[in-house]
């Protein structure tokens, strides 16, 4: 029954690890798909009638999709790195959950981004816009943004306790020099002088020949 506690520990970071895997690639998706969706709808009047007027997540605010960009970086880069520099990152991809969060927030409640897209549809400077009302868009990314920052905070509590991506590409240990003869140097190569040496057998030939050995 020892072995229980063991398993536990095991099992848990590859669970985290599972989870701050999907949490942070689906909020990431969520967030960049739910900001380029309509978030605020309205009438503007315009000559002999009204005109419906709408603004997109990203015309309310560019942010929520920065920001989730920069989540999904630091998501891949987590895995990347070792030690302080995985911290660091985690706590980039935690903080970016929380300001796409907060951002999008803020634009469920933005009106500035439709009165631009009134001056713009009419060719005025100023618009008043009337009957405005709000999907459920930016509160879909700001679930988007809460699973980015629940990502990176998984992250930081149990990354230390992950692999990196390039380990499996370092060196276990110090290159061993060869020793001994090599297969391809003959049979006498074990007593064979070293490259660039010749031997005192060589040597007397060439001085017979009349050639200087030296």
């Amino acid at each position: 029954m020892n072995s229980e506690p063991g398993t536990r520990d095991t099992r848990a970071p590859r669970r985290a690890l599972a989870l701050t895997l999907a949490s942070g690639a689906a909020g990431a998706a969520v967030v960049l798909v739910s900001s380029g969706q309509t978030w605020a709808e309205g009438s503007a009047a315009a000559a002999g009638g009204t005109l419906a007027v709408d603004a997109s997540g990203n015309a309310v605010s560019g942010l929520p999709s920065a920001l989730a960009l920069v989540g999904l970086a630091a998501l891949v880069a987590v895995f990347a790195v070792r030690r302080t520099g995985r911290r660091v990152v985690s706590a980039v991809l935690a903080l970016s959950g929380a300001g796409a969060t907060a951002t999008a927030l803020v634009g469920s409640a933005d009106t500035a981004a439709l009165e631009s897209a009134a001056a713009e549809a009419t060719g005025l400077t100023q618009v008043a816009v009337t009957a405005v009302s709000h999907t459920a868009w930016p509160w879909v990314s700001a679930v988007g943004g809460l699973l980015l920052l629940t990502a990176g905070v998984v992250a930081l509590a149990y990354g230390g306790r992950w692999p990196a991506m390039s380990g499996r590409y370092e060196r276990s240990g110090p290159r061993r020099e060869r020793r001994g003869p090599r297969a391809d140097d003959g049979p006498d190569a074990g007593g064979s002088a070293p490259k660039g040496e010749e031997r005192p057998d060589e040597m007397w030939k060439a001085l017979d020949r009349g050639e200087d050995p030296t």
